[in-house]
């Protein structure tokens, strides 16, 4: 039985008086597994809330297939369901499929094969037999028990209720019901969130999986590469989003080259300008031959002089309409990457003998424990481990703004250290995104390195109160502050987090080059794989009185 596609038309959606999808068309066949990139507000989550049915278009048109399942719809179950009850729904279908076979079964073996009725059965069966295999309905319980066993939640008693659970037990739970479920269509919307390692890769190899239609946004740049056929790119373009064929690694060559056709088109185009500007310039206020005339030539000089000008003239025309032209239809600048700006801070961070820092014997108790730790002045170190390991508390004290009550902390005599911690909060929250990048910068540097030129920010929040920035924006702005003038040590928790994947990237290329020591704490996996620094991996809760793993080269 061929799985159905799920079909968008010129979708339009406004939200809040902002036109967030506008004439968005989707194919999604059977065996695509399309992921949705682009900035924050572009529309991603409004995308799936749409595909799915949840929210309603203002124009165009959904064909979706009957058997979808969405992940952050919520679960049709009240605080006092079990587990085992969500579960029994998950299988509910699988179920009914092996019971109807059974009872078709028994029916065909009733009709004789030359009675009327026997081929309606027959295709009957063919059909729920059909529909049974893609669900791998015989295998339900066991796949139900491997899927909660590989998103952490098999050692989960089935009695315990949803209102027990934490959100991310709740999530992973939700993910696992629809996995068990393996629906014919399947939209994701971070479905990474809450997940270790061990559980991404789990889903990484249930979604490859799925013969049906899977469409899901993520920030997840692992997860992205590991399961996509197609990524669609919903930034603004001129031809609005751009769907490119492959996973993440195939998205990212592609778009290398567009920008380095882009890059060169503009300088070919700039020095075009450049020749045209001269030609229209230079040449009108030349006069035409400027050598003396000799006494055969006076007689015949006005005629002459008259044609040169005339030519002058016409190629002073042509040259300025050629400028005019490409004036007008020119291609805009490629933005600069998001690169460090080189910080007279960071400059006086020379190479020596003693590190920036150092730690030993450092205990916070119940947070960390690290027996030795030093880190130099060009440094680049990466701090891993599962949630509780103590790597924000690390930070936080490699920064000074928390006390450690046994061991050592030796700092080098006025060193400039930055931190962005996962949650940003200013002081001034009337003042607006502008003011305060200059008030904390200083007017010199905020128009050195302007706010707008870094991508971080989109230029209609910058007039914006603080206070009213979502816990990405102001975590943004904290970036920029720190990517303007880099300290002598820059501290980094999560820093993907709430970023593109296209700033991310942009984000890790900087900091191979920028100024100073760099000191990350990060989750992400994209990130940890292509680190190319050291690494120092914090041990869990339960081990925190043991030494953490050394640092790697």
């Amino acid at each position: 039985m061929p799985q159905p596609a799920l079909l968008a038309h010129d979708l339009v959606r406004n939200l809040g008086g902002r036109r967030v999808l506008d004439g968005v068309g989707l194919t999604a066949s059977p065996g695509h597994r399309i992921g949705l990139i682009g900035e924050n507000g572009v529309g991603k989550s409004t995308l799936l809330r749409v595909l799915a049915g949840v929210d309603e278009p203002d124009a165009g048109s959904v064909t979706r297939p009957a058997d979808l399942g969405f992940l952050h719809q919520e679960m049709p179950f009240d605080a006092g369901t079990s587990i085992a009850a969500v579960l029994d729904e998950a299988l509910r279908e699988a179920r009914e499929d092996l019971a109807e076979l059974d009872r078709l079964g028994e029916e065909l073996a009733r009709i004789p094969e030359d009675d009327p009725g026997h081929q309606a059965v027959l295709d009957a069966y063919g059909r729920r037999l059909e529909q049974a295999q893609d669900r791998e309905a015989w295998d339900a319980d066991r796949r139900a028990a491997l899927v909660l066993d590989g998103l952490g939640l098999g050692a989960v008693d089935h009695d315990r209720t949803l209102g027990s659970l934490s959100g991310g037990q709740r999530g992973r739970l939700a993910l696992a019901a629809l996995l068990v479920r393996r629906p014919s269509a399947l939209l994701l919307d971070e479905p990474t969130n809450h997940l270790d390692d061990g559980a991404a890769a789990f889903l990484e190899e249930q979604v490859r999986s799925l013969p049906g239609t899977v469409v899901l946004a993520s920030h997840d740049r692992a997860f992205l590469d590991a399961v996509c056929t197609d990524l669609i790119d919903l930034d603004p373009a001129v031809d609005g989003p751009v769907r490119y064929g492959g996973n993440y690694s195939a998205y990212l060559s592609e778009k290398h080259a567009e920008r380095e056709r882009w890059e060169r088109r503009y300088a070919e185009e700039q020095q075009q300008l450049e020749e045209l500007r001269t030609s229209a310039g230079v040449t009108a206020h030349r006069v035409a031959p400027d050598r003396g005339r000799t006494d055969h030539e006076k007689m015949g000089y006005g005629h002459r002089a008259g044609r040169v000008q005339n030519s002058i003239s016409r190629r002073v025309r042509d040259a300025t309409r050629r400028l005019e032209e490409l004036e007008r239809v020119q291609v805009a600048e490629p933005p600069r990457p998001l690169r460090f700006a080189a910080g007279d801070l960071a400059a006086r961070a020379e190479e020596g003998p003693q590190p920036l820092i150092a730690l030993s014997g450092v205990r916070v108790p119940g947070r960390l424990a690290l027996d030795e730790l030093e880190v130099a002045a060009a440094d680049r170190l990466l701090v891993t481990g599962g949630n509780g390991a103590g790597k924000s508390t690390l930070l936080a004290v490699l920064a000074g703004q928390l006390a450690v009550t046994g061991g050592e902390v030796r700092r080098r005599r006025r060193l400039s250290v930055g931190l962005l911690t996962q949650d940003t909060v200013f002081e001034r929250p009337e003042r607006t995104v502008r003011d305060t990048y200059e008030a904390v910068l200083g007017a010199a540097r905020a128009e050195r390195v302007p706010l707008v030129s870094l991508g971080l920010l989109h230029e209609a929040d910058l007039d914006k109160p603080v206070g009213r920035l979502s816990v990405g924006q102001r975590r943004r702005l904290a970036l920029a502050l720190l990517v303007a003038r880099p300290p002598q040590l820059l501290l980094l928790d999560e820093p993907t987090n709430h970023l593109s994947p296209r700033l991310c990237d942009e984000l890790e290329d900087a900091l191979a080059t920028g100024p100073g020591a760099i000191v990350v704490a990060s989750h992400d996996r994209w990130l940890r794989r292509r680190w190319s620094g050291r690494e120092i991996r914090l041990v869990p809760g339960h081990d925190r009185e043991r030494e953490a793993a050394p640092a790697r080269s």
